[in-house]
């Protein structure tokens, strides 16, 4: 896991500079780590939470019934 926090952290500091002012002798990384299991989710079912979770979902079938 020590190697992947440092090659990622390498390669995002590469990529994108700005970060290597924000992190400057920091850990851009914690130091544990979380594993998981997602159970029968299959990869493009995870790829396509990664890619919209963050979008807003128009909730158009909220109603509200007056009795």
């Amino acid at each position: 896991m020590q190697k992947l926090k440092g090659k990622t952290s390498h390669d995002l500091q590469s990529e994108f500079p700005e970060l290597k002012k924000r992190y400057w002798g920091q850990h851009m990384w914690a130091r544990g780590y979380f594993c998981a299991t997602v159970g029968a989710v299959d990869e493009e079912t995870i790829k396509h939470y990664i890619k919209h979770h963050n979008e807003e979902h128009p909730v158009d079938n909220f109603t509200i019934d007056e009795e």
